[in-house]
């Protein structure tokens, strides 16, 4: 090996690249991807992709120490984003092996395959990147459960859309595009917070202090969440179609509000 890929970290980035590109480029020759859930999973892949590269480029040009006023923390963003796709393409093999894979489908075994074995890698790389423990928001639990929070939101979101493609107009009802907007809406706001605390000078721009935005955010999710899970609920389970899209809405938005209470807790404990 030479270059940036010297190094264990340096090894399991290139493998990283490499099975998750595979993955990708499988899927591609396999066909246009309509599904929310095989989007999803493509998503993933390019976007665990673009993780892996941008870190290699960045490291080995030791271009960090001039981002070091937007981002002061390197070691910090490396492990967040790590743990990131460990989570995102862990949970991507097993969404495409439930949705896409059959004993006769070839192509999405190999795909299924390459993307497992991409799935351990970055798992084997988030946990040495975690037992160097690093200071830093995403690597603690704040940042862990804004992160956990985003990823359910997209999983959410998926799987609302899955649903709404499988059933008629009728089975739209307001109410649950209400609880789609609630889900996006939060999702948005977690992802600027996460932006917040990574890039500080942009915290400069707030007239208040990002301690209170959070603060007023987790209560206002909260009673968001609250209200889109009973509209979802209510709305939903009229119709008997597809329940598997609407268990796992109905699922996932309930652990996110747990963890938007938890969130809230902590930043009541932080003032």
């Amino acid at each position: 090996m030479c270059g940036p890929f010297k190094s264990l970290q340096g090894i399991l980035r290139l493998l990283e690249i490499i099975f998750s590109a595979l993955a990708l480029i499988v899927v591609i020759f396999r066909g246009k991807m309509t599904s929310p859930w095989g989007i999803w999973c493509e998503f993933v892949w390019v976007f665990c992709i673009a993780v892996a590269v941008t870190l290699t480029v960045v490291e080995s040009k030791s271009w960090q120490i001039l981002l070091a006023a937007f981002l002061p923390n390197w070691a910090d963003l490396t492990c967040g984003l790590t743990m990131l796709c460990a989570i995102m393409i862990s949970s991507a093999t097993v969404i495409f092996v439930f949705v896409f894979v059959c004993l006769t489908c070839f192509t999405s075994i190999i795909c299924a395959i390459f993307s497992l074995v991409a799935t351990v890698i970055f798992l084997v790389d988030a946990v040495m990147q975690k037992m160097k423990c690093p200071s830093g928001y995403l690597s603690n639990l704040r940042g862990i459960l804004r992160m956990t929070e985003a990823f359910l939101a997209c999983i959410i979101l998926s799987a609302a859309t899955n649903y709404f493609l499988g059933v008629d107009l009728q089975s739209r009802p307001v109410g649950m595009i209400l609880s789609i907007i609630v889900f996006a809406l939060c999702l948005l706001v977690t992802i600027i917070i996460i932006v917040l605390h990574l890039l500080k000078l942009l915290q400069c721009l707030l007239s208040f202090g990002l301690g209170i935005m959070e603060l007023v955010f987790n209560a206002v999710a909260v009673l968001s969440y609250l209200c889109a899970i009973i509209l979802w609920s209510v709305y939903g389970y009229r119709n008997h179609t597809n329940r598997k899209d609407l268990n796992t809405v109905t699922i996932g938005s309930i652990v996110n509000v747990v963890l938007y209470i938890v969130d809230l807790v902590l930043s009541i404990k932080a003032r």
